[in-house]
């Protein structure tokens, strides 16, 4: 499990999931099933844990557990599913984080560590898009709308007409092909920082995963039981703001609306006013830790 994923903020992330030790719970991103098997840990014999992942992959991790289900999806499909099996959760986590073991997988093309790899980045590898899909097809302009949105990447025009003055050459197929297409844009002895921004673009571009965050909070805040919890870790502050937005406003834009009498009304309420952060223990162990945030948020009862 830990060779898969080794899972951030396990404690603090579990204890402030669970209310109820008898209750039932979704881990809405399994990965390598470390935040669910300390989430089994401290359950009871009569609790439920019902386990998300999109990628197959992920799902050969699963403990041998009763109190276990797993789920082959996407977790903004989560209130579809409650609907269906007329569940309502107690506590339901999200750790927001692509696994160790895509990033260190070569042929999942994720990281530009490795510099003949497919330029895939599909967290469902039956998905349609690959990030060579959007490389060789998209056009500038959207190809500069990826970077500087899910990426935040200076200089993305000129990044993308990059991209597409090397895709008339020759297409580009490999995360090396990417890699040498935009290399005049590289500073020097700091590539990697600018590789990483453009990455992460292309993968949240892939995966739609701007889309499915915004979906999954909807649906999860549907789909818990008064007084539950909402317990996100994010790794970016795209998705950090999002959730942030919603928790305090009930949409992801943080837009206030109001009712015709001037209130405010919102599905959840924060717990802790700031993102808990990792421990600089932790950190030294698991970098990939640095940049995590911790939001938790409960259910509003309903007014009497």
């Amino acid at each position: 499990m830990s060779e898969y994923h080794i899972p951030v903020m396990l404690e603090e992330s579990i204890s402030a999931l669970v209310t109820s030790p008898d209750g039932v719970y979704a881990d809405a991103t399994f990965g390598g099933g470390g935040h669910t098997a300390h989430l089994l840990s401290r359950l009871h014999d009569g609790a439920r844990v019902i386990a998300f992942d999109r990628d197959r992959e992920a799902l050969e991790n699963a403990p041998d557990d009763p109190r276990l289900l797993l789920v082959h999806n996407n977790f903004r499909f989560i209130e579809n599913y409650a609907r269906h099996e007329g569940v309502r959760f107690d506590g339901i986590l999200a750790d927001l984080g692509v696994s160790s073991h895509q990033f260190d997988t070569a042929e999942r093309g994720f990281s530009f560590r490795f510099e003949e790899a497919p330029l895939d980045m599909r967290m469902n590898d039956r998905a349609a898009t690959t990030a060579a899909d959007i490389v060789n097809n998209c056009s500038v302009e959207d190809l500069e709308r990826i970077l500087r949105l899910y990426g935040e990447v200076d200089g993305a025009g000129k990044a993308a007409r990059l991209i597409a003055t090397a895709r008339e050459q020759q297409e580009i197929r490999t995360t090396g092909d990417l890699d040498r297409a935009i290399a005049r844009l590289l500073p020097k002895g700091a590539e990697h920082k600018v590789l990483a921004k453009v990455y992460q673009a292309l993968r949240i571009e892939v995966n739609q995963e701007m889309r499915s965050l915004e979906k999954f909070l909807e649906g999860a805040a549907a789909s818990l039981k008064e007084g539950g919890r909402l317990v996100v870790i994010t790794y970016h502050s795209l998705e950090d703001r999002m959730v942030k937005n919603f928790i305090k406003t009930g949409n992801v834009e943080g837009k206030e609306e109001k009712d015709v009498y001037g209130r405010t009304s919102t599905p959840l309420e924060a717990v802790n006013r700031k993102p808990i952060l990792p421990q600089e223990s932790e950190i030294a162990q698991n970098t990939r830790a640095r940049s995590a945030k911790l939001r938790v948020a409960e259910k509003r009862r309903a007014e009497a």
